[in-house]
C-alpha cells in the first residue's frame, strides 16, 4: 500500500503544493482524499527534491490544507480502452456521460502515448474525402497528415467540425474509418449540439466523443486532446482502423495552459502563454501519421479560434509551424452568408500532391485546382478595380472573370451543413464553373484534360 501524505503546505489556483514526500515523479497520478471524505484526482506537475507540486483535475475549491490526504499512486494518467469504446460519449477524464457502463478493458494505456520512431514512419498518402469542395479539390486531407482549421471568433467553426466528423471517408473499400472526436471549453449548447448532430445522422456508430465543458477545470483540458489521441492509436495501429481525430478549439486549450503556467509563476513568453507551449502543441500535433508496416493510419484535424482574427497570434503561428498546411476560415464570406466561410486564397495542403491524381481521386484533380485558384484570384482582382472604375470599364473577358468570383464563392464554396459531394461531383463543378471562361485562358489545364471534361468540347 502506498504512503499517504498530510503535508500540503499552499493551494495556488489549481495547485497543490506539497512538501516532504518521497519517491514521487513527474506526471504520476494523486489521490486526494478531502476532509469531508470525498475523492479527487490529481497529477504531479513537478518535482524538486522533497517537494512536489499536484494539479487537481476537479478544481482545488473546499480543499484544506490541513486535512487534506494525498496518495500517489505510482502510475500516469491512463485510459481503458476496447473495441466497444466505439459509439460512446465520454467526459474530458475519460468517464462515460452516455448512460452506457464502464468500458471493460483490453488494455489500458497511458494517456502521454509511446514516442513514434522516426524511422518507422511513412509518408503520409492518400485521400481522405470530407465531402466539403474547398476542402476536398483545393486542399485536401491526406491520411496521416495534420492540417488545421484557422476560425475565429463568431465564425460557424462548430458546424464545420461537426460536417467534416460526420461525412469524412477513405474511398477505399472495406477500409474500417473512425472519428475520434475531442472538444475542449465548449459550452453546454455547443455539447448539445454536437451529440445531437452525431446521434441524428448515425455517425455515433463510428465514433468516440470527449466533451470537456467550459465550466470544467482547465487541468482536465489539458488531458482531453491526449485521450483522445491515445484512443485513436489504438484503434489505427491495434485495430488496424483509418482513424479521423477533431480537436476543437485548441485556442481552449491553450489558454488552460497558460493558467497553470501563471499558477505555478512561470516566467511567461509571448502574450503570456508559456515559453514551451511550441513544445507542448508538437507533443500533441506529431501524433498524427502512420506507422511502416501497420495499415492504420491516425489523421489529426485540430481547429481553433484566433483571438482577435490574428494570425500572427502565437497559436495559430505555432500551431501553423507545427502542421502541413492550415484551411483558413473567411469573415468576409460568413459576412455574406456562406457557409463554410473558407478563404481559398489563404489556405493551403501542404501534402495535395502526395493524395491526389489517378488511383486516388482523379487524373486533372491538380489541374482543375490549379486553374481554380488562378481564376478566382483574377476575379477578386477586378473588384477592386471595379470599385474604382465600376464594371462598365471592363472588357467582355475581365467581366466573365469577374462573374466566375461570384459564381465560385456562390456555388462551390457554399454548401449546406448537411450536403456531402464525391469528389467526381466537386470536379465536375469546378468544370462547370470554369466553362463559362473562355477556353483560351484555362492556361493550367492540359488540353487532353480539356478535351475529356469540358461540358461544352469533351468527346463524346
Amino acid at each position: 500500500m502506498s504512503k499517504e501524505y498530510l503535508t500540503v503546505r499552499d493551494i495556488i489556483g489549481p495547485l497543490l503544493l506539497m512538501e516532504d514526500v518521497e519517491d514521487v515523479t513527474y506526471g504520476e497520478l494523486a489521490q486526494i482524499t478531502l476532509g469531508d471524505g470525498s475523492v479527487r484526482q490529481g497529477r504531479v506537475l513537478e518535482v524538486h527534491r522533497n517537494r512536489a507540486i499536484v494539479q487537481v483535475f476537479e478544481g482545488t475549491t473546499g480543499i484544506s490544507p490541513q486535512s487534506t490526504k494525498v496518495r500517489f499512486l505510482g502510475r500516469g494518467q491512463e485510459i481503458a480502452v476496447s473495441h466497444d469504446i466505439l459509439g460512446r460519449i465520454f467526459d474530458g477524464s475519460g468517464r462515460p456521460v452516455d448512460g452506457g457502463p464502464e468500458i471493460i478493458p483490453d488494455k489500458r494505456l497511458n494517456i502521454n502515448g509511446q514516442p513514434m520512431n522516426p524511422y518507422a514512419r511513412d509518408y503520409p498518402n492518400e485521400f481522405i474525402q470530407t465531402g466539403i469542395s474547398t476542402i476536398d479539390l483545393l486542399n485536401p486531407l491526406v491520411r496521416g497528415q495534420k492540417l488545421p482549421i484557422f476560425s475565429a471568433s463568431g465564425l460557424a467553426h462548430s458546424r464545420l467540425a461537426a460536417q467534416v466528423a460526420r461525412q469524412a471517408t477513405v474511398l477505399k473499400s472495406g477500409e474500417k474509418f473512425a472519428v475520434i472526436f475531442a472538444a475542449m471549453g465548449i459550452t453546454f449548447e455547443e455539447a448539445n449540439y454536437f451529440i445531437e448532430d452525431f446521434r441524428r445522422t448515425g455517425a455515433i456508430e463510428r465514433a468516440v466523443l470527449f466533451i470537456n465543458l467550459a465550466n470544467h477545470p482547465p487541468i482536465e483540458r489539458i488531458a482531453v486532446p491526449r485521450i483522445a489521441l491515445t484512443v485513436a492509436e489504438y484503434l489505427a495501429y491495434d485495430l488496424e482502423m483509418q482513424v479521423l481525430v477533431i480537436l476543437t478549439d485548441m485556442t481552449n486549450y491553450c489558454e488552460a495552459l497558460r493558467e497553470i503556467s501563471t499558477a505555478r509563476e512561470e516566467v511567461p513568453g509571448r502574450r503570456g502563454y508559456p515559453g514551451y507551449m511550441y513544445t507542448d502543441l508538437a507533443s500533441i500535433y506529431e501524433r498524427a501519421g502512420r506507422i511502416k508496416g501497420k495499415p492504420g493510419s491516425v489523421t489529426q484535424v485540430p481547429i481553433l479560434a484566433m483571438p482577435d482574427d490574428d494570425i500572427t497570434h502565437p497559436i495559430p503561428d505555432l500551431t501553423g509551424y507545427i502542421t502541413e498546411g492550415q484551411i483558413v476560415a473567411s469573415r468576409d464570406l460568413h459576412r455574406k452568408g456562406i457557409f463554410p466561410p473558407i478563404a481559398v486564397e489563404r489556405s493551403l495542403s501542404r501534402l495535395m500532391g502526395q493524395g491526389i491524381g489517378p488511383g486516388r481521386t482523379r487524373e486533372d484533380h491538380r489541374a482543375v485546382s490549379d486553374q481554380l485558384y488562378a481564376a478566382y484570384a483574377e476575379g477578386r482582382d477586378l473588384r477592386g478595380l471595379v470599385a474604382i472604375v465600376g464594371k462598365e470599364a471592363l472588357s467582355d473577358r475581365d467581366r466573365k472573370f469577374l462573374d466566375f468570383a461570384d459564381a465560385f464563392e456562390d456555388r462551390f464554396v457554399r454548401q449546406d451543413k448537411n450536403e456531402d459531394r464525391t469528389i467526381e461531383q466537386t470536379l465536375d463543378l469546378g468544370w462547370e464553373l470554369l466553362s463559362g471562361l473562355p477556353v483560351d485562358s484555362l492556361t493550367k489545364i492540359d488540353r487532353k484534360f480539356i478535351e475529356k471534361y469540358h461540358p461544352t468540347l469533351k468527346k463524346k
